[in-house]
């Protein structure tokens, strides 16, 4: 028979302080992980779902891998992806580079004014694409009269319809790409800077080594991991381009095969042509090529792969 003492002790032992702080800890971090379930877990795992599914959004009937096929042979996607790759490398690696040098700029110790030009690098990022639009539309548009078409006038060059033509298009929106993205690299990098710890630099001056070599041996080993970090984030935004073409464009941005991209080909079968289920089945394939393109990249740039064949040869 249980007595009122033991069943004293019981209750403490459930209601212990211990339990009581794991028990609050859970119900402070629950808010996000119910907000992530509701708006991102479930329309992932319906996304999935759907893709092997025909559904116009009233009737779903299992359609197996002919959403699949479907994508696969529209020359239209591989004419996505080609233009998502070749916007992602013109608007994306040139700005890699120049972010590593405007970061070695921003450091420099005599720079005046260094946090005058540290927030200004960064505006671009937090400016919204209503007002990129609008002077992006000014400098390139199809007028003689441009800004763009006046500069390739002082070199000689013919006036470009750079909303239009297949490479003007694909130029106006990587420079509005690299534009918008340069400062926010450029900040990272700077981090990365200024986490480098002087005493290396010091240690490195009395052994006789000059600031090349310090460059070379110092900074760039140590700066590796943000450069790793700002090429995945980087590949993975590539392969998501949305925003600039569409706005760059406007309402004709998904009648015209110039410019569009992946997430729009997705974005247009979905809410344009109420094809759910091809949608869905782009984003599949999308996941599968950013997972491929990151994987390469990542190993490129902390340069694995070079260090295997050397460990073959």
């Amino acid at each position: 028979m249980v007595t009122a003492n033991e069943k004293v002790v019981k209750k403490k032992r459930f209601l212990s302080e211990e339990k009581k702080d794991m028990i609050s800890g859970y119900l402070y971090v629950s808010p996000f992980f119910i907000i992530f379930a509701v708006i991102g877990l479930y329309p992932a795992l319906f996304s999935l779902y759907l893709a092997f599914q025909k559904w116009n959004g009233l009737s779903l009937e299992f359609a197996g891998l002919n959403n699949f096929k479907i994508v696969l042979e529209d020359p239209l996607f591989w004419k996505s992806l080609y233009n998502t790759i070749v916007i992602g490398l013109m608007g994306t690696a040139p700005q890699l580079i120049i972010g590593i040098i405007l970061a070695f700029l921003l450091n420099l110790s005599f720079l005046r004014f260094r946090n005058f030009f540290r927030v200004t690098i960064f505006m671009p990022y937090i400016t919204s694409m209503v007002a990129v639009n609008l002077i992006f539309s000014v400098l390139f548009s199809n007028h003689e009269t441009s800004l763009a078409n006046y500069v390739l006038g002082v070199f000689g060059f013919d006036p470009v319809s750079w909303a239009s033509s297949e490479w003007g298009t694909k130029i106006a929106i990587s420079i509005m790409v690299f534009w918008r993205w340069v400062g926010y690299n450029t900040i990272i990098y700077l981090a990365g800077l200024q986490s480098i710890s002087n005493d290396l630099y010091e240690a490195a001056t009395i052994d006789g080594a000059n600031k090349f070599q310090q460059m070379l041996y110092i900074t760039m080993p140590m700066l590796k991991p943000f450069i790793i970090l700002t090429v995945f984030f980087s590949t993975v935004g590539a392969l998501q381009l949305f925003a600039e073409p569409t706005v760059f464009l406007g309402a004709s941005a998904f009648t015209r095969d110039e410019a569009m991209t992946v997430v729009m080909y997705l974005y247009r079968d979905a809410f344009k042509l109420q094809s759910f289920g091809t949608a869905s089945a782009t984003a599949v394939i999308l996941l599968f090529i950013i997972i491929i393109f990151s994987a390469i990249n990542t190993l490129v740039t902390s340069g694995k792969i070079g260090r295997k064949k050397e460990v073959a040869k």
